[in-house]
């Protein structure tokens, strides 16, 4: 961009990036040297399994909130208005689900990785799958949470491209490797305050310079960015209350009910009943960051409306606009053009900070301890750091690859964050509430999910279908009635673009349907294979891997009914189990009854019916 355009950093703001930095580097120095200073693996990896719910579920979000949402997020409401905010209703079932029927199997089972869920139901090479998967879509995904801030930044301030790569990505390395899981959730609750603060601190300011509250609403109103309730059940449509309300909960399960970096938490915690309380504190903080980032998009817009700032910025990338208007909107007041880029890279941080050591738990737990048994804990513990060490340095490259690839890889990188989690949550779906599910008919609906989404996925990018064109810049709508005269008629919903036909209208897709389209192509085929191949007896299902979701659905039928559908196992009941299995089932499958009495008395059965219908729903 034209150097005259550009903002500069004062030496307020250096400070206070650099305190954010120093203080996470800090975080980690500590947990190394305390406590049993990561010795074990048990400590490296898993906390201890100490963590209390409010650090847990401050660190859920952190690790949700990344560099991408806290930029993308305003610039999609400038864009396009605020249906996207009717994903905020995702988020109910999105949560109570996880709460009520991933936590109660997973925690019982006293896993270390989520993948070891798979080799339990199923079998080792469901797990290796499993695993490989989600270390092919969370490598990806991290290079970009490192790059997208980096290059944004450098577009608008001429802040050193490289130098915030490497900065963002050595310092989360180190205090990762040092302190273990301690040190990644203590930086993610304090990496949680700054992100607030910095968000905050740009809608006090922004709406202070645009006039007040109310010339703020009545230019968003007028600039046709209040979005009305837009009911259109078409899937291939962008965003609607049904790709966002109802697709939405299938993102968020694939994000909180079955992700490595997420599940590693809510197994962290002290008891089942602090995991199952952090899920739940995790509601009101998810709806006030997507309102911060909402109201930061809607303000942005009534301060620049009508004002074309592409040819300033020499590039029409919404993240660095996104940079540009923050750091204008803060400019002469020292400290917080700083305090918004702590606030942008502690997203950074956080999402990978939660990847390095997520990444290192399930390839030491699924990739080495399984083919070598008689490692030592000392080895084992120096492995595991060595692990999240060589992550650390992998996200640097992947960074520099998605430089190689220009900034369009963004889009190409979300995608397949959608593409790769549904066919994860299938599968995990598809072990859990089904019985009769077997091993080949997992590893069949596995592979038939991932072809099928990255056929959808890959098509849309190729095809270049998008079913939406953003909404007019300028601070007053002008659109046209069917008489053919021109009026201003704010409440109406974004623009659509004609009907795609054929193979084309296939790929236009909505990508929040990924996870849902995904979900259930493994599920079908899953139990078409199962059944074909001959579905999996009742005394060969491993005690305590499966949700009796049927057996509450169908409470009606007689209990002979029920046994014979395989529908009355609850999810606690010890079950004999094929010998050959016994060792390792016996090692893995310890029930915590602690723990179970405890959820009982933070779950009465008066709430039991409310539970079952929402999960049933």
């Amino acid at each position: 961009m034209d150097p005259s355009n550009q903002k500069h950093f004062t030496a307020a703001d250096y400070v206070i990036f650099a305190v954010l930095l120093f203080a996470s580097m800090g975080i980690g120095l500590y947990h190394a040297l305390s406590g049993g200073r990561q010795r074990t693996t048990q400590e490296f990896l898993m906390a201890d399994r100490s963590m209390s719910c409010l650090p847990v579920s401050l660190s859920l979000i952190a690790s949700f909130q990344s560099a991408v949402a806290i930029i993308g997020v305003p610039a999609e409401i400038y864009t396009h208005g605020t249906q996207y905010w009717f994903i905020g209703c995702a988020y109910v079932l999105g949560l109570l689900i996880p709460a009520h029927v991933f936590i109660p199997v997973l925690y019982k089972l006293r896993l270390s990785s989520t993948y070891e869920y798979l080799e339990l139901r199923f079998s080792k090479a469901v797990r290796i799958c499993g695993t490989l998967t989600f270390i092919f879509q969370t490598v990806v995904y991290m290079g970009v949470c490192v790059y997208t801030p980096a290059v944004a930044l450098n577009a608008v301030t001429g802040f050193e491209l490289w130098g915030a790569v490497l900065a963002t990505g050595l310092v989360c390395t180190l205090y990762t490797t040092m302190g273990g899981l301690k040190a990644v959730i203590w930086t993610d609750v304090f990496q949680t305050v700054v992100m607030f603060a910095g968000q905050l601190a740009v809608i006090v300011v922004g709406v202070h310079q645009t006039g007040g509250v109310s010339e703020v609403w009545r230019k968003v109103w007028e600039g046709n960015r209040i979005s009305a309730l837009n009911l259109n059940p078409d899937p291939t449509e962008r965003h609607t209350f049904w790709t966002l309300g109802v697709g939405g909960v299938f993102l968020m399960l694939s994000l909180y009910g079955v992700n490595q970096a997420q599940v590693q938490r809510y197994l962290s915690a002290r008891t089942e009943k602090e995991a199952v309380r952090s899920c739940y504190m995790v509601f009101p903080s998810l709806q006030l960051s997507l309102a911060l980032s909402c109201v930061m998009g809607l303000v942005m817009f009534a301060r620049y409306c009508g004002e074309n700032h592409s040819d300033m910025l020499a590039t029409s990338s919404k993240d660095a606009v996104v940079i540009y208007f923050v750091m204008d909107m803060l400019e002469g007041l020292p400290g917080l053009p700083g305090l918004f880029v702590a606030c942008l890279f502690s997203a950074a941080l956080s999402t990978i900070s939660s990847a390095f050591n997520s990444l290192a738990t399930v390839t030491m737990e699924d990739l080495v301890k399984p083919f070598f048994p008689a490692m030592t804990e000392a080895r084992a513990t120096l492995l595991s750091k060595a692990l999240a060490m060589s992550y650390g340095l992998l996200c640097l490259a992947m960074a520099y690859l998605t430089h190689l690839m220009d900034v369009s890889v963004l889009n190409v990188a979300l995608k397949l964050f959608g593409m790769v989690g549904g066919p994860v949550l299938g599968l995990f779906c598809l072990g859990i509430f089904f019985p009769w599910a077997n091993s080949t008919g997992a590893m069949a609906g596995l592979g038939a999910g991932l072809a099928l989404s990255f056929w959808v996925g890959i098509g849309s990018i190729f095809s270049g279908s998008s079913g939406m064109r953003p909404l007019s810049a300028g601070c007053r709508a002008a659109l046209l009635l069917d008489n053919g005269t021109s009026a201003i008629h704010p409440p109406l919903g974004n623009f659509t673009l004609g009907k795609p036909s054929g193979l084309n209208r296939f790929y236009s897709l909505s990508y929040m349907w990924y996870s849902a389209f995904s979900c259930f192509t493994v599920i079908l085929i899953g139990l078409i294979i199962s059944f074909l191949t001959g579905p999996m007896k009742e005394e060969d299902v491993t005690p305590g891997t499966i949700y009796p979701l049927s057996g509450k659905l169908l409470c009606f039928l007689p209990e002979h009914l029920k046994k014979k559908l395989g529908c009355v196992t609850p999810h606690g009941q010890t079950l004999s189990a094929p010998r050959h299995k016994e060792g390792n089932r016996q090692a893995l499958l310890q029930v915590d009854r602690t723990s179970q009495e405890e959820t009982d008395r933070f779950l009465p059965d008066v709430q039991a019916a409310l539970v079952e219908h929402e999960t049933a729903v």
